[in-house]
């Protein structure tokens, strides 16, 4: 009888075990990360498709759009984001140990505090237009963000409970109704804009609209999975009192997570709202956003996509958000650039998965803060204001 704690007779059979053995871990990773990157591709598609829909109105609209957007995700989903990813550690943990009423309670106490919040937020969305004429932007660009952002508003409060959803699911590696979620409200989504903007004449205010209520088609849905699938059973603690205790741990928690991402967001939209103090605003910050919205989507499907983004595809990608040749033009010189980049920022993104993960998040707010406002803040101020390369920064 051969001894437990002995080696296997037979390399070629070990071997071949442990080839068994990495390939099912593939295999694993793959069904898990594939509807993921779906699901959150379709989650930003949302504002992509929305951004369209601006461009195909005037330049006005369109500039204002695109700073409007930098501005929400610096001052609103940014935080939020940052906030409920907390989730990803202390739910994973809790469901890892087979605390499974926890899950939810975190779920639930996320969900409050992120409503919570989401009601400053909102004032200062109320006033975005003043700010941003106050910090320089051009006055036309700067109404029509306000216009905008006022309209944005519920928005605001669905994407805090729209993310406690992605990630409450995340958790317990159910993905697949991630991705049909987001699915159903991606594929709504064109359709409402163009009731609301084309035919309803609303405009701006449309597309503001056709975004919070793809939000809420999401959290819907995702509401009703997690009340009725047999695989919540566990993790479905219905209300709990639980929820409003502890809160100041986790925002102990949660603000070093916050701070993580949102060094991370802020830097890419940073450089739309610098964009605003360019010669040309409405060109220099429409492109600008183009380009950083093909890096949102790009980081979620990164693998091939540096390939995928060449010079003689770059025009189709302009003349899909606008008319204006000019637009296209500006676009297909900052692909070469914006391709590098993407390859970059996909490593980036993994990383920033594996620290979030670990519970390291002070770490890669450190991290985040070296490299992207010591360095490439005052590197992007240079090339833009004292070499004069614009948008190429």
């Amino acid at each position: 009888m051969e001894a437990p704690f002995l080696p296997a007779k037979g390399g070629e059979k070990k071997h071949g075990g442990e080839e068994s053995s990495v390939w099912s871990e593939v295999t694993k990773q793959l069904y898990l990360t594939g509807p993921l990157v779906a699901g959150y591709l379709l989650v930003n598609i949302v504002q992509v498709i929305s951004l369209m829909f601006f461009g195909h109105l005037s330049k006005v609209e369109f500039a204002g759009a695109s700073v409007a957007t930098a501005f929400a995700a610096v001052t609103g989903f940014s935080l939020l984001a940052g906030m409920g990813s907390i989730l990803e550690t202390l739910c994973g943990q809790a469901f890892g140990a087979g605390q499974y009423h926890l899950v939810g309670v975190y779920k639930q106490r996320a969900m409050l505090v992120l409503a919570v919040v989401s009601v400053p937020l909102a004032a200062v969305w109320a006033y975005a237009g003043e700010i941003l004429a106050w910090f320089g932007q051009d006055p036309e660009i700067a109404a029509a963000a306000g216009t905008y952002m006022r309209w944005l508003i519920p928005a605001l409060f669905l994407f805090g409970q729209l993310q406690c959803h992605i990630l409450f699911l995340q958790t317990q590696n159910v993905v697949m109704p991630v991705m049909l979620s987001s699915a159903a409200a991606a594929i709504a989504h064109p359709a409402v804009c163009w009731l609301l903007v084309c035919r309803l004449g609303l405009g701006s205010k449309g597309v503001a609209l056709g975004i919070s209520f793809s939000y809420l088609v999401n959290v819907s849905i995702m509401a009703l999975y997690v009340r009725l699938s047999p695989s919540c059973k566990a993790t479905r603690t219905g209300f709990s009192v639980e929820a409003f205790r502890d809160i100041p741990s986790f925002l102990k928690l949660a603000m070093p997570s916050a701070l993580m991402i949102c060094m991370q967001w802020w830097v890419f939209n940073l450089l739309v709202l610098l964009s605003g103090l360019l010669p040309n605003p409405k060109l220099e910050t429409t492109v600008l956003s183009i380009c950083l919205h093909t890096v949102t989507l790009a980081v979620m499907v990164s693998l091939g996509l540096g390939a995928a983004v060449r010079r003689d595809r770059a025009d189709l990608l302009g003349y899909a958000y606008s008319d204006d040749e000019e637009v296209a033009s500006y676009t297909a010189r900052l692909m070469p650039v914006l391709a590098v980049q993407i390859l970059i920022d996909g490593l980036q993104s993994i990383l920033s998965g594996i620290i979030r993960g670990c519970g390291r998040q002070k770490l890669g707010a450190i991290i985040n803060l070296v490299s992207y406002y010591v360095v490439g803040i005052p590197a992007a101020f240079l090339f833009a204001f004292v070499c004069h390369i614009g948008g190429m920064m």
